[in-house]
């Protein structure tokens, strides 16, 4: 009964604005979110540092969350974008309440056929817990990303990673991808230069 008490309080501590961050895993010691290595969608190893110089959008996606229609903006965020070197890197996670239960062929079926998905999609990882997946471990992390640090709190949690491939910002997952704070953010981002 406890652990039932426990596990639900773990769950709606985030929503009431209490922190509950544990982390399972230690982060990688790497300096960059995109100095890491990831399976995309197919299965095949991808280095995120092929994105380097790019502003880069990471968000934990799911099908069949009440948030799920972010997909539209995203993709329309990414087409508007994905010209002047902005990338969104979607992450299927089934963290919360099993909202993502399909294997990576079916959410890439649905993102297809449903919103027209055009940006990168990754392979199915976990986003917190004893099985978080690495990239997770460093963006939530206070050793890695002190600034942007703290478990995900739901699905659609956005981080932005600017050129230099510092991580820039960390957007709610409520937080529409078309909100003037996530535009202004991303444009800010592509204005800088990679050197910087």
């Amino acid at each position: 009964m406890l652990k039932k008490i426990f596990s639900a309080l773990t769950l709606f501590a985030p929503l009431l604005g209490c922190q509950t961050h544990t982390l399972a895993v230690e982060p990688p010691a790497v300096g960059s979110p995109l100095d890491l290595t990831v399976k995309d969608i197919d299965g095949r190893d991808v280095n995120l540092a092929d994105y380097k110089g790019q502003v880069v959008m990471i968000v934990n996606v799911a099908s069949k969350c009440g948030l799920t229609p972010q997909y539209e903006k995203l993709e329309a965020l990414y087409r508007k974008y994905k010209d002047q070197g902005f990338v969104i890197l979607g992450f299927p996670a089934n963290n919360f309440m099993g909202q993502e239960p399909g294997t990576n062929e079916e959410i890439k079926q649905f993102c297809s056929t449903k919103y027209n998905v055009t940006f990168p999609m990754f392979s199915k990882i976990s986003v917190k817990g004893d099985d978080i997946a690495p990239l997770y471990a460093w963006l939530t992390s206070k050793d890695t990303n002190p600034e942007f640090s703290g478990d995900i709190e739901w699905n659609f949690a956005k981080f932005l990673v600017g050129r230099d491939g510092k991580v820039k910002a960390r957007f709610s997952p409520r937080t529409a991808p078309d909100d003037a704070s996530v535009t202004a953010a991303i444009e800010k981002e592509l204005a800088a230069s990679a050197s910087k």
